[in-house]
């Protein structure tokens, strides 16, 4: 078994059972990409398995911190069964579900969503890559299914040095799907659908923005970065008049219209903006139009920490000119899903961006992804994804 050997004073995070190891905490040793390496402290003293990862600047990340353990098969396989077990206890009202959800479930890199009898994967990391074919008939064994589809052909799966990879890893069928989400149903296909095809991590909160509109009798909505109308779809289900939405992608304006068609909506309820979402609230204050209640879901404007000045300045300027258009009373449910940005910095960013349009309100919730997108206590990055639902002062 190789190891790599820690510098002095590099040891203490994976002693909190933290489970990255980075480029620059490494005093020596190396490895073949996604082979498992024994972590050393600088005195020899064992810390963790690990795969390593030679291009990535997580060098190298943790299997188990028990040096008893072997990283094998039946390892993987009982991850795999736990982290599947562990979602029955969540009390999902979908039949879209995330199974494994990165290190939070002991399994770095590897994320898999399921669709109804359908599995979508995405091995973002040299470590579970290795392991792929284990991994793939440890998911089929856990959950019954025959189906898994591979989406691994994301920007971090490139970081590890891995080229792309994309099609069908067991079995076959159809990539356009319909998921069942509370009371109403969207399509989606995971073949060309962002992530693995949906935005499942929303669902929660997509769900209290239908409950809020009915309960408020809020009618005039406008859904910013819509992709393909989940949250228009969660208003029209809450009772608003109209939803309008903007994207600045055609198909998936065209899907969100079909989602709206497809829970039985009058489309004359909902306009579709194909537009640039900044310059369309700036248009819309032109116009002195304003809305009861406004969704801001933007793409990750801050991958990393480094990104987060930069990123905190675009999210303060959409959030501004959202407060300008809504009127008194109007709700915003504001998201962040970029990992550079703490729940912390994005509240002042939202305040911030209240006071420069001249907006107080009342901070009504803190919005997170859905349970199945967990954040355990040893592993705080997990917390991508953030949100406020804030109600202006008035009536």
């Amino acid at each position: 078994m190789k190891s790599i050997r820690l510098a002095t004073g590099k040891e203490k995070s994976l002693k909190r059972g933290h489970p990255w190891v980075f480029e620059s905490a490494i005093a020596k040793g190396k490895a073949d990409p996604g082979e498992t390496v024994r972590v050393d402290a600088h005195d020899g003293e064992f810390l963790a398995w690990a795969s390593f990862s030679p291009a990535s600047r997580i060098r190298a990340r943790v299997w188990s911190f028990d040096q008893a353990q072997r990283i094998d098969a039946p390892f993987l396989e009982a991850l795999v069964q736990a982290a599947v077990l562990t979602r029955g206890r969540f009390g999902i009202e979908s039949d879209g579900c995330r199974l494994v959800h990165g290190e939070s479930d002991g399994l770095p890199g590897l994320v898999v969503d399921r669709y109804g009898d359908t599995l979508v994967a995405q091995f973002q990391a040299c470590g579970v890559e290795r392991f792929k074919p284990v991994l793939a008939d440890a998911l089929l064994a856990a959950t019954g299914l025959s189906k898994l589809y591979e989406r691994s052909d994301t920007n971090s799966r490139t970081q590890e040095g891995l080229q792309p990879a994309t099609g069908w890893l067991r079995g076959e069928g159809p990539t356009e799907l319909v998921l069942r989400e509370h009371d109403w149903r969207l399509s989606l296909d995971v073949a060309t659908g962002h992530k693995t095809g949906f935005y499942l991590d929303q669902r929660d909160s997509r769900h209290a923005f239908a409950q809020t509109v009915r309960r408020l009798g809020l009618n005039d909505v406008l859904n910013c970065y819509c992709y393909t109308g989940g949250f228009t779809v969660a208003a029209l289900a809450g009772g608003a008049a109209r939803v309008t939405s903007i994207d600045s992608s055609g198909p998936a304006l065209a899907r969100g219209a079909a989602n709206v068609a497809l829970n039985g909506f009058d489309a004359a309820r909902a306009d579709w903006i194909d537009a640039d979402v900044n310059a369309s609230l700036r248009t819309f204050i032109d116009e002195g139009r304003t809305f009861d209640a406004i969704v801001l879901d933007p793409p990750k404007f801050a991958p990393t920490a480094a990104h987060a000045e930069r990123a905190a300045r675009a999210y303060k300027d959409i959030n501004r000119l959202a407060f300008k258009l809504l009127r008194p009373g109007g709700v915003l449910f504001t998201f962040s899903c970029s990992g550079g940005i703490s729940a912390d910095l994005f509240h002042k960013i939202v305040a911030s961006a209240g006071i420069d349009a001249g907006v107080d309100g009342f901070i009504t919730g803190r919005l997170a992804g859905a349970p199945d997108h967990p954040m355990t206590v040893r592993f705080p990055e997990g917390e991508y994804l953030k949100g406020l639902s804030v109600m202006t002062r008035g009536a």
